[in-house]
């Protein structure tokens, strides 16, 4: 079977079952359309999928999550407000150039369903599409990665790094291993080392550790393994000799299983390895076989099927045969998990936005305004069925992050098991940091910084 026929097939599959019907492929690049497409009564994803190459794993899993929940909103619910929604995928294979092609294409919507936001999960398509979104008024969605500065929606009023940005990430995982050492003041004179993935993504944090290094007065060493991370085993011959405390491995792929095999080579105990947002599912531990039981990453949400919103995915659209995994064992694991989670917080910006202004389709300015204004409180998280599932969460105009918290879970050997509460980053020291970039930022490109303070005072005058 050809690459083409390939995509054809699984698009064919994960989408019919949702009224969408492949349209054309051509340049890797597949639109499908709904029957119903001209009612004038849709919204529009387009997504920036991949589902074949070293990543596919994260792609499937993500985008499977992503896609059955879409499907779980029109099936269940009939839409959002009686508008239903509609998605097209783009195989990108990860590759910057595609994802910037697949953009361009599909950035205007579709047969009159305008765009709600992009979701390209790679910080590398991200990073080439920032300036493009923002000019186009589309909301870019960078769930747990992406751009850190971003996080300041003052300067970048349409990126969104949900969650997690990675200095955050680093910094509660540096929160993480003082709990372990018996508090941050005795992380003086450790040895930790960042094994980080040959990418913007991976060294995204290099700056902030640095930082986090002379606060505390550990010793740190940044090692890099080239995309997409099968050859490792210099690298690990580095940490032997070092003897670090910790290693802290941000890795994505195939290069998370090897770093655990390399661990267990040299002997580096699997315990001692915290991976981050990027390591933590059953596709970078299961591989690596005995060498990753014991292994710890952190979280922002857990594996596992027992969420209400779960289950009425598994009745409504999995078992009606309307699920998008090709492989069904994958339902309720940390990457499916996580597309199901950024699809919670998508369509919840479209109620958010829907609500100012009005419950029809709506311009990706509008539905801007609708992540900027998400509240997920304990009490609408059990709403959504999400409680337990997605961190409580609160964006703003300032703020597109709104979270910052991580919990930590171990590998048994056959599943991964919560061992911590959440653990903060420290958001008070990362704050001047993050201004300080973004501010730079909009210097050199000539941005006026929004006032977030007198938007407020003007939207409140509105009601």
């Amino acid at each position: 079977m050809t690459y083409l026929q390939t995509i054809r097939k699984r698009l064919t599959q994960g989408l019919a079952a949702a009224g969408l019907i492949a349209l054309s492929v051509g340049s890797q690049l597949a639109l499908t359309t709904q029957a119903h497409a001209q009612s004038g009564k849709e919204q529009y994803f387009p997504l920036q999928s991949y589902r074949v190459g070293p990543y596919a794993a994260g792609g499937t899993g993500f985008f499977g999550g992503f896609i059955d929940y879409l499907n779980l909103i029109n099936q269940r619910d009939g839409g959002v407000n009686g508008v239903k929604l509609t998605w097209s995928e783009c195989e990108t294979e990860y590759v910057v150039e595609r994802g910037v092609e697949c953009y361009e294409r599909l950035k205007k919507g579709l047969n009159g369903a305008p765009s709600a936001a992009t979701n390209p999960l790679s910080v590398g398509i991200a990073y080439a599409t920032l300036e493009r979104s923002t000019a186009d008024k589309l909301p870019l969605i960078t769930i747990n990665h992406g751009r850190t500065d971003s996080t300041d929606g003052r300067v970048f009023p349409y990126v969104f790094p949900l969650q997690l940005n990675p200095y955050s990430e680093v910094s509660a995982i540096v929160n993480y291993i003082g709990q372990q050492v018996g508090g941050l003041d005795k992380l003086k004179g450790k040895k930790i080392v960042t094994l980080y993935h040959g990418s913007p993504y991976g060294k995204e944090t290099i700056p902030v550790l640095d930082i986090l290094s002379k606060k505390y007065g550990f010793a740190l060493t940044h090692i890099e393994v080239p995309h997409p991370g099968n050859e490792q085993q210099s690298q690990w011959l580095t940490i032997r000799r070092i003897k670090p405390d910790y290693v802290i491995l941000r890795g994505w792929g195939v290069m998370n299983p090897v770093a655990l095999k390399n661990a267990q080579k040299v002997g580096f105990p699997a315990d001692h390895v915290i991976g981050n947002i990027w390591s933590n599912s059953e596709d970078d531990a299961a591989p690596a076989g005995d060498a990753a039981k014991g292994y710890i990453s952190i979280t922002t949400h857990p594996s596992g099927t027992q969420f209400p919103v779960l289950q009425d995915i598994k009745k409504v659209v999995v078992d009606a045969g309307k699920g998008n995994l090709a492989d069904p064992k994958r339902f309720g694991n940390v990457y499916y998990n996580l597309g199901v989670v950024n699809g919670i917080l998508n369509v919840e910006a479209l109620r958010v936005a829907q609500a100012r202004y009005g419950k029809r389709p709506l311009t990706g300015e509008e539905v801007r305004w609708g992540f900027e204004n998400i509240h997920l409180d304990e009490a609408r998280l059990k709403q959504l069925g999400a409680l337990g599932l997605v961190q409580p969460l609160k964006l703003s105009c300032a703020d597109h992050e709104g979270g910052g918290a991580v919990r930590f879970q171990q590998w048994t050997g056959s599943n991964w098991k919560v061992i911590s509460d959440w653990v903060q980053a420290d958001r008070a020291l990362l704050r001047p940091i993050i201004e300080a970039s973004s501010i730079k930022y909009a210097k050199e490109k000539g941005l006026t910084v929004r006032d977030c303070s007198k938007e407020a005072v003007a939207l409140a005058s509105t009601h």
